[in-house]
Order: structure tokens, then sequence, then C-alpha cells
């Protein structure tokens, strides 16, 4: 609404007010009004002619402006007021619900003393990053899962922290190097809180190591080992499964399983010197991991009795087993000296294989287990018999080492006896080199 009033009509007064030098202070000859906008016309003379000028403020500056016609000085007022009137429209034109919202909101904020932009800002950014999920219920799992954790704890601290407590707990010596070799690497590629490690991120590490399918297992049960420790820390939420936990592992093939033969195997056992007759009659007879076989000792091995005690802490599935003792394997280990551990220490597997080499034979992994299972399954008839001599499952060895040897091979295999003269062998072996020779 547009009002037009001149100083000297009705309803107006001249301001009584006097300036310095004692003459009258003169107001507004009109006011143009828009809204609460109102820009005041002035009229001045000067040698006879008849000025109008406008005083008014903008952007904090004041304005003077002068026409020689009053309808000019009139509609440029207007035009001014209009101007004003709309910069002042975010402030003049809040509705009464809305003052009421903002008072409210003040008194909610009153006792976390945040300012209003400031709570808005950050509700605004929270539920972007919740892709608009209730913040409530946001909240409501945080006090459930993460507030009862014990500390917010990074990888290389808890890494630093697993191998400690291995240690005093007496894990092996391979075992704990195993996990300080994978878990370094792990740390080094997330150094930040292990709540922030995910499914994602640890199959992604995974894939891009560039190592085979049965590696990126094995360094998988490593790393689930160390989450089921910061778990156990309480430095993961309890009720949930940790990261590594919603991964699988790789499937690997096991179709071509490879086996000696028995003359191969015989070639091998009639070459080898004393000191590597247990790894060689003992993996071949019995079927025994090699990593269970290191930490085998011979008090285990009760040859009155017939069997290899394997206990649970030894046997990589935690379980006790107990393995019969073949009429050859008995006949292969008695003659030995049977105190301490049956593998003095690690080289002696480098040994073998450097033997086998020297013999012009191939060396492919497990191949002594393989072997065992193959031509035991074919000798006894029985998955589930091998299963518990082997410790695998019935499934697993019906399905890779069924129908992989004959049962005239199996009888073969388990002929296999010392030679004459055999423990006076001998094999030059150089450790640095990795390379044997036969005398």
């Amino acid at each position: 609404m547009t009002v037009v009033t001149n100083a000297g009509a009705v309803g107006t007064t001249r301001s009584k007010t006097r300036s310095p030098k004692g003459r009258k202070k003169r107001g507004p000859f009109l006011k143009v009004k828009f809204g609460s906008s109102v820009v005041p016309v002035y009229q001045t003379e000067s040698k006879g002619r008849v000025r109008y000028s406008l005083s008014f403020y903008r952007d904090g500056r004041r304005q003077r402006v002068v026409f020689s016609s009053l309808e000019e000085a009139k509609q440029e007022a207007l035009l001014v007021a209009q101007q004003i009137q709309r910069g002042m429209q975010h402030v003049t034109d809040i509705r009464p619900h809305e003052r009421d919202a903002y008072v409210r909101a003040t008194e909610l904020l009153a006792g976390l003393h945040v300012p209003l932009v400031a709570a808005v800002e950050d509700y605004v950014q929270a539920r972007m990053l919740a892709d608009g999920q209730s913040l409530t219920s946001i909240t409501e799992d945080y006090r459930k899962h993460l507030r009862p954790l014990a500390r917010r704890a990074t990888v290389p601290e808890l890494v630093a922290e697993l191998l400690a407590a291995r240690s005093q707990d007496g894990a092996s010596k391979p075992y704990r190097a195993q996990l300080k070799t994978v878990l370094t690497r792990f740390a080094a590629a997330f150094p930040g809180e292990i709540l922030a490690v995910t499914s994602a991120d640890i199959d992604g590490w995974l894939r891009g190591l560039d190592v085979s399918a049965s590696s990126r297992n094995g360094m998988l049960i490593c790393v689930k080992v160390l989450f089921s420790f910061a778990r156990s820390q309480n430095c993961l939420p309890a009720e949930q499964r940790t990261a590594p936990e919603q991964l699988t592992k790789v499937k690997i093939k096991r179709d071509d399983v490879t086996v000696f033969t028995p003359a191969q195997m015989a070639k091998i056992l009639h070459a080898a010197p004393p000191h590597l007759v247990p790894i060689l009659a003992i993996g071949a007879f019995s079927g025994i991991r090699m990593a269970e076989l290191n930490r085998l000792d011979w008090s285990a091995v009760d040859l009155d009795r017939g069997f290899i005690e394997l206990r649970a802490g030894q046997a990589k599935t935690a379980s006790r087993r107990i393995i019969p003792i073949t009429d050859n394997l008995r006949a292969w280990i008695e003659p030995l000296e049977r105190t301490g551990k049956v593998v003095r220490h690690a080289g002696l597997h480098r040994e073998v294989t450097a033997l086998a080499r020297a013999l012009k034979l191939t060396w492919p992994r497990n191949i002594l287990r393989h072997s065992f299972i193959s031509y035991r399954i074919a000798a006894v008839k029985s998955a589930d018999q091998v299963a518990l001599e082997a410790g695998n499952s019935p499934a697993i060895i019906f399905k890779h080492y069924r129908e992989l040897a004959t049962s005239e091979q199996a009888t073969e295999w388990f002929a296999i006896l010392p030679k004459p003269g055999q423990w006076q062998n001998t094999f030059l072996y150089d450790p640095k080199a990795r390379t044997g020779k036969l005398p």
C-alpha cells in the first residue's frame, strides 16, 4: 500500500527544532510510504527555481537524489520505498507459527548451550551422512553397540597386543611368525581404528595382494584371529559379526591330487639318511600334516600300543587324534633314536626337498599326506576311518581321494621297508644353496 502525505496537510506537523543559527529546521515536503518503508521528499528553492530531493539509506550509506519535477521525485521515492521493503521482507514477514517454532527451538537448545544455527547445521550434516535415517534410531544403535566399548583401539595397537598375548600363551613360533607377517602388512594398510575397517576393505586388500587363493584363505584366517581378539578385549561390539567373519574363503579346486607311486616313495626313502627318515616315513605312512609333525614329540609315538597320539594343541583341527602305526612304519622308526622333537629343526624340510630334486623327483605341496590318504582309503575301504586318522571330513576324503589308487598299489605302498645298509646312508646338503649330492 502506498501513502503520500504532505508536510502541510492535516495530521502532519513541522519540526520545531531550531538550527544552530536560530532558524527553524524544515521537515520533508512530503513522505512516500510503502509497507513499513518511508522515503521523505524535500522541497528547496534557489534563484527562483524549485527543486525536489530524496534522502534515504541503502546498504548502510546515505543517498541523495535531486529532481526538478515533483512527479518524478514521487515516482522515484515510491520505487526506492519498494526496494527497501523487499530488502526487509525476511525480517518483517515472519509468521506467528514460525516465530513460535523459533522460540521453542531456542528453549530446547538452552540446556546444551548450542546456537540454533550450529544445531541445524549439525543436524543437516548428520542426516546426510546417515542417508536420511532417523538420528534417534542411530543414537540408540550407538548406545547399544558402541557405547559399551572399553576403548577405540587402532589396528597397529591391537596387532602388538595380540602378538604379545600369543607369546605369553605359549603359541608355537611358526604360528606367531605367520601372525606377525600377515598382520604387520594388514596394520600398515589400515592404521586407523579397527571399528572403521569393513568387510569390503578387507576383501579389497586381500585381492590386491596378488597371491594364490590358498594364501588368501590363510591370511583371512589371521585377520579373523585379530578381530576375534579385538572383540574379546571389548574393542568391537560383542553382538555383531566382525568384518572378516562376513567374508568366505575362496573355494580351491582339489581335483588334481598328486601322489607318489610306491616305486618313487621307495626310491626316496632308500636314499634318505637316518635324520630325514622321520619326516618321510611318518608323513608317508601316517598322513600327519607337516605343521603337526613339527609340533610332535617322540613321547607321543607309542610303539608298544601301536599308535601316535596327536594332542588337541598339536592338531590343526584342535581335537585329539589317534593314528595307528602300520607295520612298515614301525620298521622305519623303531631303529631310530626317539627322544625330543621328531623334527629337530625346520631346515630338515628343505633338505628333504633337496633330496627329492637330487633323485630327479618333484615335490608338490602336501605330497606325502595326499599319498597316504589315497593309498589308505584303497586299503581299508572306509572314508570314515581314514577321516578319523587323517583329521579330515569323510566328505573331503570321499570327494578328492577315492579311487586314486588300487588295492594292489596300496598293498605295495604299505610294504615299503628299509633296505639292507639303510642306516649308513649319507647325503651331502648345502643349506645356503639348498642343494645336495648323493654319494
